[in-house]
């Protein structure tokens, strides 16, 4: 079942814009949304909000258009940022007990079940809780409405590995076992090859890529060696090539054999990422 279809979204300002941006996600899965600064995620993101009016291209959730006041896609989804930072002097209960008048289907069981779970204490002020305890905080929020798809902006920067790994644990159980579905925009890709489904890949305000996770890096491994062995065709094959200090580094094919002279690994998301930016403004 697609949970949120995206088709052809357009937003424009003076200096940037966002161009037939084009994915779906599916339940249960995770969508990472990537791209270097100014590529268009966070405007993808509000223009899915409704918190900016798109020019141009329509958006579903749950099979049904939205409309600009997105009353559908506030009721039954979740938004969590890396912070918390308004009414940093508010203890919790405040906050949720603002929260909870907003959604009919407010499960106070369930919001309970979640505090215990997350270690989250409602005395506390906002101002009084780690990074990763504000995501936990937002994510019962969400969560204890029943939210079908959970959109999250940059929820791991600022926290420390452990606490990522168990954010990261925490959306995989999310996915596999209530069927939630994800949208993950993040700048630490590492994050996602962890945990992520699909990725759309961000360039310029268009869609480079849109495509399973396993699509997007199998097709390359890094190469590199010394610039000695670089020869005209190599040159020619390699995607993103850098040299320095005599040694050179850039993506190769992975159905081609490694060449004579020079190393080979498989190729993460992130280095595909970097080497396919780095082909682009090389242009």
């Amino acid at each position: 079942m697609t949970i949120l279809r995206v088709d052809g979204l357009s937003k424009r300002y003076p200096a940037f814009c966002l161009r037939d941006v084009s994915f779906s996600i599916e339940e249960g899965r995770v969508m990472g949304l990537i791209g270097r600064n100014g590529a268009g995620k966070t405007t993808t993101i509000k223009s899915i909000l409704r918190l900016v009016r798109p020019d141009g291209g329509t958006v579903q959730f749950l099979g049904k258009p939205l409309d600009m006041d997105a009353s559908a896609l506030r009721r039954e989804a979740g938004y969590v940022s890396g912070d918390l930072c308004y009414y940093p002097r508010k203890r919790l209960s405040q906050l949720t007990a603002v929260t909870k008048s907003f959604y009919p289907s407010w499960d106070d069981k369930k919001y309970e079940a979640l505090l215990h779970r997350f270690s989250l204490d409602e005395g506390k002020r906002v101002c009084e809780l780690s990074a990763g305890m504000k995501v936990k905080y937002q994510l019962a929020c969400a969560l204890s409405h029943g939210a079908k798809l959970l959109i999250l902006d940059e929820p791991t920067s600022g926290l420390d590995p452990v606490s990522r790994d168990d954010l990261l644990d925490l959306l995989r159980t999310l996915c596999e076992k209530d069927g939630v579905s994800i949208l993950f925009s993040t700048h630490i890709t590492t994050d996602l090859d962890a945990c992520a489904d699909d990725v759309t890949y961000l360039q310029n305000g268009t869609v480079a890529a849109s495509c399973p996770l396993s699509e997007f890096t199998a097709p390359w491994k890094k190469l590199t060696g010394p610039e000695a062995s670089l020869s005209p065709e190599l040159k020619k094959t390699l995607r993103g090539l850098r040299v320095h200090r005599g040694e050179f580094e850039g993506l190769f094919p992975s159905a081609l054999a490694c060449p004579s002279g020079c190393r080979e690994e498989a190729a993460d998301l992130q280095s595909v990422m970097v080497f396919l930016a780095r082909e682009v403004e090389e242009r």
